[in-house]
């Protein structure tokens, strides 16, 4: 994917104002990233409705990231091919079709089949979203773009876990999935009535596996595995250290989510800072500030106030480690950056599942202390592998995203 051509079109200055676009493409990350989000919070509701078990029904959610995954490895190849406008478009309404059926799932191994399709959907939206926030971004404002687009997540985290519980508790939880399946439905309308067209790459799809022959693809995506298998492996236990470890209620982890969604959010209005160091200097430092964030959650984390800070920290950090890693991503092949992006969403999802069921054992046997410090590991594994010298196209700050 190349490029677009839009109309009026972008000017390639540093001055330049961001593309209406890339705001349709955060409401597009906050409807994916709420589906991804919301089960947690009513699972409760929903296992007592459908007469079975919290672990059931969560299933589900294991459901949707299988089927991310393995639809951003297989299928995000055809972005290139058909373009990521077409894709995306396609994708939300395949989502907002699996939405709608979840919220008519009358037991567990429906809502699982209908996650999974909801999965399959979301792992071609991901890579399209990220594809098209790279090609509209005017030169020089690359990182303010993505991190605008990145936002999504913040609000997938802040308004979709808590009205989620809201809804459930007043409404009913299948109201949660009919109103996200509206949603979805609004970002096709929008995207659909937009001015934002792509120009497909020439040729056919490349094979999923193809973009791991180009220079630069695999180091990132081994910080990519580093990087987020120690951000689940630390978030997926550290409300049970709250409850269990520090005796915090249960709600003291939608204050926790709240402040890690302030932080990653605050952390857009900073994003000049990557475009004018470049992304390829800034990755090593922004890995290491996230690994001294569990570095405190090891030294501190017994004291809620201080999980609190860090918290914050954690996604001021945790924004900027993924914006670097997205922009070099994309930057590396344009023509495959659907495929690229497909890989990097494929690996994200499996460290899903790697984070959550390896650092299980090493919470369990040693606390929330011993699980932080193997975050830090990880991340030093990232920042070695992102400072991994190759030529690509992020090294000067002021080049852009287009060949």
């Amino acid at each position: 994917m190349t490029k677009t051509d839009q109309s009026p079109p972008l000017l390639a200055e540093p001055a330049a104002r961001l593309p209406a676009v890339a705001y349709v493409l955060t409401f597009c990350i906050a409807v994916i990233g709420s589906n991804s989000l919301v089960l947690g919070p009513i699972a409760p509701e929903v296992a007592r409705a459908l007469g079975t078990s919290v672990a059931l029904v969560m299933s589900a959610s294991a459901a949707f990231g299988l089927g991310t995954a393995a639809s951003a490895l297989l299928m995000a190849r055809h972005v290139d091919r058909f373009g990521a406008r077409r894709m995306l478009l396609w994708a939300l309404v395949g989502l907002a079709a699996a939405l709608a059926l979840s919220a008519l799932s009358p037991a567990v191994p429906a809502l699982a089949g209908a996650q999974l399709a909801a999965g399959v959907a979301s792992g071609i939206a991901l890579p399209a979203i990220y594809a098209s926030a790279a090609a509209v971004a005017p030169t020089g404002r690359e990182s303010r773009t993505i991190g605008v687009v990145l936002t999504g997540w913040t609000l997938s985290m802040v308004a979709g876990v808590s009205l989620s519980a809201f809804v459930a508790d007043y409404i009913h939880w299948r109201a949660v999935y009919a109103v996200v399946a509206l949603l979805a439905l609004s970002a096709f309308l929008t995207l659909k009535a937009s001015r934002y067209r792509d120009l497909p790459a020439a040729g056919p799809a490349p094979q999923p596996l193809a973009a791991l022959r180009i220079a630069g693809v695999k180091p990132l995506l081994v910080a990519c595995a580093a990087f987020m298998s120690a951000f689940y492996g630390v978030y997926g236990y550290l409300g049970d250290h709250l409850h269990t470890g520090l005796g915090e209620p249960v709600s003291a982890n939608g204050i926790v989510a709240l402040v890690y969604g302030i932080g990653f959010g605050t952390a857009a209005f900073l994003d000049g800072i990557v475009d004018r160091l470049g992304p390829r200097r800034v990755m090593p430092f922004a890995f290491l500030a996230v690994g001294t964030v569990y570095l405190g959650f090891a030294l501190a984390g017994g004291s809620f106030v201080a999980v609190l800070v860090l918290t914050l920290l954690w996604g001021l950090t945790n924004h900027f480690g993924l914006n670097v890693l997205i922009m070099r991503l994309a930057a590396i092949d344009p023509a495959r950056r659907g495929t690229i992006m497909g890989l990097n969403s494929a690996v994200t999802y499996l460290a899903v599942f790697a984070g959550t069921t390896g650092f299980g054992p090493l919470y369990a046997a040693r606390g929330f202390a011993f699980a932080a410090l193997t975050a830090l590991i990880l991340m030093l594994v990232a920042a070695a592998a992102g400072s991994w010298r190759w030529r690509d196209r992020t090294e000067r700050p002021t080049q852009g995203l287009a060949p």
